[in-house]
Parts: structure tokens; sequence; C-alpha cells
């Protein structure tokens, strides 16, 4: 458990952007940021369930650009693959992790991506070997759908071997 740090611009664009506000915020726009932080939490908590991760008593609240996160599942993989999935979403700089692990076993790497990086320069770097690039991808299914498709700023789960 503890708090995992992301590139707040950097991931799936599943928020609208906050237009400009005021300096002083009125009743209605008080209001109004409630429902709109209410709504992120349900598309964030729709995010993760869509993962298909089972996750017992999954609550997801959202405060500012933090992400809390609750739950009990089965793998420490499937807890990283939450994590992961929260995190590389547009607009969340941390996932604050209160996930239990009924399985409790080594925690993985987590990589950021650069800019030129692909999948087999990774698995070079922590592996010694570029053929082991289907770990890694394998590790952060089903985020990931193609091997090839990694953006600078996502987070990657690096299995140890």
């Amino acid at each position: 458990m503890g708090l995992f740090s992301f590139l707040k611009n950097a991931g799936a664009k599943l928020f609208n952007k906050d237009a400009g506000k005021p300096s002083e915020p009125t009743a209605a726009d008080k209001m109004a940021e409630e429902v709109l932080r209410k709504q992120k939490e349900t598309l964030l908590k729709g995010l993760a369930e869509s993962m298909a991760i089972p996750v017992e008593g999954l609550s997801v609240s959202f405060d500012g650009d933090t992400v809390t996160v609750y739950g009990t599942v089965q793998s420490q993989a499937d807890r990283e693959k939450l994590i992961l999935t929260l995190g590389n979403v547009d607009g969340v700089a941390q996932v604050d992790d209160r996930i239990s692990v009924v399985v409790p076993e080594p925690e993985a790497d987590f990589y950021e991506v650069k800019k030129g990086d692909t999948l087999s320069k990774i698995a070079k770097e922590y592996y010694g070997n570029a053929m082991k690039y289907p770990v890694i991808f394998e590790a952060n299914k089903p985020m990931l759908k193609d091997p090839d498709l990694i953006y600078p700023g996502q987070m990657l789960r690096i299995p140890k071997l």
C-alpha cells in the first residue's frame, strides 16, 4: 500500500478539461464541482471494472488530482494492474493505494515510458534480453492492447523473472 505518482497530463482522456474558474466560487459553482467530482469517480470506477480484474469491495474516490482506491484482490499482479489503470488517466497525478492482497507476492517494478522506448528496449534494460518483451506485454494486459502502442509518460508494470 502506498502513494504512486503519475504524469498528470499523460494518459487516457477520460475527463473533459475544466473551463476557467472565477476567483470567488459561488454556491452553484461549488455544487457543480461536487457533481463533476462524483462523475469522475464514477468514470474511474467504471474503468477499473472494465479491466475484468476481480476486486471485492471496490471503492474509488477522486480529490483534486489524486485517486484513492480500496478493495481486496487475489494477487499482487491484479493490485498493480488496477493501480496502473487508474494512474494512466489524463488528470490523475497520484493513486493512493488502499488495496489488500489475499496472496502476497513480490512487487513488480514500475517504469515510466520515455520518448523512443519500445517494449523490446525496456526488456533489454530490465532482463538483459530484448526478446523478453512479451513478459512485459502480458504483465500489462488488458491495459495494453498492442505491444507497439505505448506512449511517453505511461507507467508500465515490469514483473520480476
